[in-house]
């Protein structure tokens, strides 16, 4: 395209980006200059700059994957995208938030609008999601986590990927026995938890409300068998000694008619096992914490005042 011709052929001006996102230094090199580059990113026009040196060509919301191959191009080509946003390449999408760069400790790249850049000796070794180096899952997640503030937010972003498979309990470990003690705390806390099999953020809560009971020993999302080693269902608590379940029910999974469908049947099943179930908001858990600690007591001496059903736990094969 020779100096000058760009303005009249915007669909190959366009083939120089990636999603419509492209350095200032590839529009120069076909002829739009600085001046011009300049005038098209003021507000109102057609352009709009992303970041220094960055230029995406349209005047809508950057998307999520416009910015994050904005970050990508602005940090260069030796960076490794981690954090939420690398997540959301690994198929693990969520809510939008600044683009987490990983970059060789002896770069000078520093972070700029919504590019955290994060400089280190430990650059994993890339894997490639949508032609993006993205860092593997494990690193990505634990280097979210790292940057959550608060007990419940590591615990919906950890919790959430491990339940769905995306990442083993013990890769994470790993990673993070291997990283940084920085922001750790939280990320710590959260996998023990869930290497007790406590699997959402009202689990977890729910947790702590049968800790402060004072009842005996409960497990977590355990499978539960009759007499004869038949399936009868996976209650979120389970206290053995007396075979009661109790179910960490959730508003919004009932918004699924499935869902209800297979809760309500799986309730069944155990009701007529002769087990006894206390079914429990979430909400409860977080705004009435003695009513339920109260509720599992009395539920728990309901089972206790009755002769137990014959079912049992499903043994766990250690590995």
């Amino acid at each position: 395209m020779r100096r000058g011709e760009w303005a009249g052929d915007p669909e190959a001006l366009g083939r120089l980006g990636d999603s419509g996102v492209v350095r200032d230094a590839v529009l120069r090199r076909v002829g739009v200059s600085g001046s011009a580059i300049h005038e098209r990113c003021r507000p109102g026009g057609p352009w709009q700059r992303l970041l220094p040196g960055i230029v995406m060509l349209g005047n809508g919301p950057a998307s999520a994957r416009q910015r994050t191959i904005a970050a990508m191009k602005y940090v260069g080509d030796d960076a490794v995208l981690t954090g939420r946003s690398a997540l959301g390449e690994h198929g693990l999408a969520g809510e939008q938030y600044d683009v987490h760069v990983l970059l060789p400790a002896n770069r000078r790249v520093q972070s700029a609008g919504f590019v955290l850049v994060e400089r280190t000796t430990r650059i994993p070794d890339p894997l490639i999601r949508n032609g993006i180096r993205c860092a593997p899952i494990e690193r990505a997640l634990l280097d979210a986590a790292r940057r959550c503030t608060t007990l419940d937010a590591t615990r919906s972003l950890i919790a959430s990927a491990v339940q769905r498979g995306a990442v083993s309990v013990a890769a994470l470990q790993e990673e993070l026995a291997e990283g940084s003690g920085r922001g750790s705390a939280l990320p710590r806390r959260v996998l023990r938890e869930v290497d007790a099999n406590v699997h959402s953020v009202a689990e977890a809560k729910a947790r702590e409300l049968w800790e402060r009971s004072g009842l005996p020993e409960m497990v977590f999302n355990r499978d539960v068998l009759d007499s004869r080693g038949g399936f009868i269902a996976r209650p979120d608590g389970w206290i053995d000694d007396v075979a009661m379940a109790w179910d960490i029910d959730s508003l919004a999974w009932h918004l699924s008619p499935k869902a209800y469908k297979d809760t309500i049947e799986r309730r069944t099943r155990m009701q007529n096992a002769g087990i006894i179930v206390l079914p429990t908001i979430p909400s409860a858990v977080e705004r009435s914490p003695r009513r339920v600690v109260d509720d599992l007591r009395r539920h728990y001496e309901l089972a206790a005042s009755r002769p137990r059903p014959d079912v049992r736990l499903r043994t766990v094969t250690p590995g």
